[in-house]
């Protein structure tokens, strides 16, 4: 199973629109997660025309997107299970990866996506895939802007891709 990954669209605060790279990135996907900040609810409408999409909301999700959403997920997908959440809680983003590790201790999951640093991030932390797709939109203090790709077989494996 093919995912498309992203997370920290903030459009239109951040872009007009989501990157034409991203539908050619995401155009035989399977499914797309989007862990928060989209801002704007028509972002889910645009994702959906590529594949069915799963999305949290993140703290600068208006409130109506935040009930809507909810803040966290735990996904089935291919005999794995899929933590998704933005990641947002607490002031220090170099700590964002074990806090959204931790937002899912007990569940059993196989991988946690997150976003809010706006910083890829892929690497195993006790046997469970953390990955971080970065933003299409906004770079902060990295040298490109990014989205990620899941892909679920015997194993899960998890690509960034470089915009």
């Amino acid at each position: 199973m093919r995912i498309g990954v992203l997370s920290d669209t903030h459009i239109p605060t951040r872009a007009r629109c989501l990157p034409p790279e991203i539908f050619t990135v995401f155009k035989n996907v399977e499914l797309i997660l989007h862990a928060g900040d989209l801002v704007d609810p028509l972002v889910l409408s645009e994702l959906e025309t590529l594949a069915p999409v799963q999305a949290v909301a993140g703290n600068m999700d208006p409130p109506g997107l935040q009930k809507l959403l909810g803040r966290k997920k735990i996904l089935e997908l291919a005999g794995f299970r899929i933590g998704l959440v933005h990641g947002d809680l607490g002031y220090n983003r170099t700590k964002t990866p074990e806090r959204a590790l931790q937002t899912f201790a007990g569940d059993n999951v196989d991988a946690v996506v997150f976003g809010h640093t706006h910083q890829p991030c892929l690497q195993k932390k006790d046997n469970i895939l953390l990955f971080n797709p970065g933003s299409p939109t906004d770079r902060r203090h990295e040298p490109r802007h990014s989205c990620g790709l899941l892909i679920l077989g015997k194993t899960i494996e998890a690509e960034l891709v470089y915009l």
